[in-house]
């Protein structure tokens, strides 16, 4: 497996890698990582790999290579084109020594791709690739600075890899249209939905309030991952600002009282952020959790709010979402109309949509929440209900199987 991200990051795609690399190694197969160094969603180098130039290491019987890359504190075009170009240079000048059977790559890294696709071809075994993100569309739609400029040769670079590849897996359908556009044959295409990687809260809700300072009158609005560009959370801190305002969108009897916002989690945008809420008394900043108080703090919360940009539409799917249907809480989702993000939420039926980019309607719709209790818990039961029958852990990881399965016999 090739993938940029690996445990023991905890968010992001470092966890579906580490369960899919596992789950492999514990079926039998002797499996092989090449990943780059811990530093996601900080974006900074965890502690104990810092100034390490190569490390090879077993975890849970999986054998992980990682190689030592750029990490850029802030997002732009250059800085992740400098990330993307040290992951592939050092990839390619120091390979695991392996011949593997097949290969499976997790894009959205075009470098991860590139060398998921050589190595293969060296080794003259199937290559599989699963996209958990487009990276020349979110070159387009992020806001990243000078994303513009690259986001045409990006997705030509994943264009060639992913024709070039003998499968094909999206983690949504929505990606389909666009890696067909591509050129990939949809014959070639398979679906491959995320699965939750986090366990079922079991604790006491009360107690993890308490812990945590949340009034048990209060509606708290948690969002929790990456703080990046596209996640546009500039939306929740005018949110939190409307909330605290006497008389504000949505107030009134019955409409649930005070509203406080959390951001939960790292990410490069975290600094501009706390910059942008001085003043605002009704939001609060947490640490990212550890996997055992994780799923706690997200049932401990009202609301769970997924948040992007109003021009994302089609290069990225929410991790988070899993992770929120496990919660069992109802989610609030400000994105664009049709979007991937959208069209599971809505699918799932454990939450609402509401336009991207507007404090208002995303205040309002959690004010209507807090005065429903019966209308949360139907919510919150229905994403607990579509995570049993979709996205468990074991359907997602032999959907994974099964594609390494074909893609060997195709090879």
């Amino acid at each position: 497996m090739v993938s940029t991200n690996y445990a023991p990051e905890h968010a992001g795609i470092g966890p579906y890698s580490a369960q899919i690399a596992e789950h492999l190694a514990a079926l039998g197969a002797d499996t092989h990582v090449l990943a780059g160094m811990p530093h996601y969603p900080a974006w900074r180098v965890h502690e104990e790999y810092r100034g390490r130039w190569r490390v090879r290491e077993v975890r849970e019987g999986v054998t992980v290579h990682r190689r030592r890359h750029t990490v850029p504190r802030r997002q732009t075009a250059l800085r992740r084109g400098l990330f993307e170009a040290s992951v592939l240079a050092h990839g390619i000048a120091a390979p695991p020594r392996v011949r593997p059977d097949v290969v499976l790559s997790q894009m959205p890294s075009l470098a991860g791709g590139v060398l998921g696709a050589r190595i293969a071809r060296r080794a003259g075994a199937p290559h599989a690739v699963v996209v958990q993100d487009l990276m020349g569309a979110a070159a387009g739609q992020s806001g990243m600075s000078g994303g513009g400029r690259v986001a045409s040769f990006a997705g030509g670079v994943e264009g060639r890899v992913l024709r070039s590849a003998a499968l094909v897996g999206v983690v949504h359908e929505s990606f389909a249209d666009r890696v067909a556009a591509m050129g990939v044959p949809r014959e070639r295409v398979r679906v491959v939905p995320n699965w939750t990687h986090v366990r079922a809260p079991g604790g006491d809700r009360a107690r993890t309030r308490a812990r945590l300072g949340w009034p048990e009158d209060a509606t708290v609005v948690l969002h929790s991952g990456n703080m990046g560009l596209k996640q546009g959370l500039e939306v929740l801190v005018e949110t939190a600002r409307l909330a605290g305002r006497d008389g504000g969108p949505g107030s009134g009897s019955g409409s649930g009282g005070t509203v406080r916002v959390v951001l939960m989690g790292e990410g490069h945008r975290r600094g501009h952020l706390r910059e942008m809420a001085r003043g605002v008394e009704s939001l609060d900043f947490l640490p990212p959790a550890d996997a055992e108080e994780f799923p706690e703090i997200l049932a401990a919360a009202d609301v769970l709010a997924v948040t992007q940009r109003a021009s994302v539409l089609d290069m990225s799917l929410p991790s988070k979402l899993t992770s929120y249907f496990t919660a069992g809480r109802p989610v609030v989702a400000s994105v664009a109309a049709g979007s991937g993000t959208a069209r599971e939420v809505e699918r799932s039926g454990a939450g609402v949509v509401v336009p991207p980019e507007d404090p208002e309607a995303l205040l309002g719709a959690v004010r209507r929440l807090a005065g429903d209790p019966g209308r949360c818990a139907e919510l919150g039961a229905r994403g607990r209900e579509y995570v049993e029958r979709r996205l468990s852990r074991r359907a997602g990881l032999e959907r994974i199987t099964a594609l390494l399965r074909e893609a060997s016999a195709a090879g």
